[in-house]
């Protein structure tokens, strides 16, 4: 079996955890070495005690490691085109975080950049590794409940704002600093620009892209400058309707970094499914088995959060996909029309009313 060189960069995303154990583990990658944004970034990777080179520049690590075949890009929003850049100028395959850009024009760039330097790039929404999600969609797509008529999804979570602070700046969530909508202190960049997920599932349920967007955003529950609680309903081209919930609607405690008791009430995250069909319901908890427990650190009931093994599948198709020179099934140019559909829903928050998609 040929191993796949891999790296990661910059090591700042909230999902980069997940990377250090699947690269370390698993024997079809060698995980040859990271790069870190700053120092603090690199004495909190130190701790984890993986006996990996350490870089403060994402091109010093590809200069002196030309080994290298793949590079997960685990940075802040606004430094992913940067990253690509850079990956594209050495020849490295691109796994990158969910958000790639909300600015369509710098997407637009992203795909010419890889496509004219045959680079790979696969786009990270784990979602469709986790076994309960891939089953309702395939139970959607085969036609067992009929025409899809509605689909209703959650993406609820806590905020990850404290431990990741980048999240709740503006111009490294979203890109840039955009208010809200008018007579508002609020900026575009919040809980709807880390949930993606749902956005993807809708368009792969029901074999259809958006047609139409109205979304709106309630008061938060904490004192950030981006949104954290909104809803969004619309119209799929067949006719199916949607309602789906991308919140941080979950409580937190304030930890710098993540663990057990970091979950207030009581879930880290839930997403669930209600999918109706002509001749019959799908309806799906993909989240939930946790350990429930009253204790430590803080003395409540709090929850062991479970993860399952998403990342080992995303990961799995990846090495699969450079060693074929294939693209994955989320790559860069499927990606786009998701990004799309959600900077829509920024603007239907903007403008008050449905948003049309071409």
């Amino acid at each position: 079996m040929r191993q796949v060189n891999m790296a990661i960069s910059s090591l700042t995303h909230a999902h980069v955890r997940k990377y250090y154990a699947t690269l370390h583990e698993n024997p079809k990658l060698n995980w040859v070495a990271v790069s870190c944004a700053n120092e603090y970034v690199a004495n909190d990777f130190k701790k984890y005690g993986y006996d990996i080179p350490i870089y403060m520049s994402t091109e010093k690590m590809l200069q002196e490691h030309p080994e290298i075949e793949g590079v997960v890009i685990a940075s802040e929003n606004d430094c992913h085109y940067l990253e690509m850049e850079l990956c594209c100028k050495y020849g490295k395959d691109i796994l990158s975080m969910k958000i790639p850009t909300f600015d369509l024009e710098e997407y637009d760039r992203m795909i010419k950049m890889t496509d004219d330097n045959d680079i790979i790039c696969q786009v990270e929404l784990e979602m469709h590794y986790n076994a309960t999600c891939r089953k309702a969609i395939e139970l959607a797509r085969s036609g067992e409940i009929g025409d899809i008529v509605s689909f209703n999804a959650t993406n609820i979570t806590l905020s990850p704002v404290w431990a990741f602070p980048w999240q709740g700046v503006p111009e490294k969530s979203y890109g840039k600093r955009v208010p809200i909508r008018d007579n508002d202190k609020r900026f575009r960049g919040g809980a709807l620009s880390d949930h993606p997920h749902i956005f993807d599932m809708l368009r792969w349920c029901t074999d259809s892209e958006f047609d139409y967007v109205f979304a709106d955003v309630a008061d938060n529950i904490r004192d950030i400058k981006v949104e954290d609680v909104l809803y969004i309903t619309g119209q799929m081209k067949n006719g199916c309707k949607f309602l789906l919930d991308p919140s941080w609607s979950r409580h937190e405690e304030k930890l710098e970094r993540p663990g057990p008791g970091w979950e207030v009430f009581p879930k880290r995250m839930e997403v669930n499914f209600s999918i109706v069909g002509t001749k019959g319901v799908i309806q799906a908890d993909c989240f939930g088995p946790n350990v429930y427990f009253n204790g430590g650190p803080n003395n409540r009931y709090t929850v062991q959060y479970t993860y399952f093994d998403e990342w080992i599948g995303m990961m799995d198709e990846f090495y699969n996909c450079i060693l074929n020179r294939q693209q994955p099934k989320i790559n860069l140019k499927w990606h786009r029309k998701t990004i799309e559909a959600m900077v829509r829903c920024y603007d239907s928050i903007a403008y008050e009313k449905p948003i049309y998609i071409k």
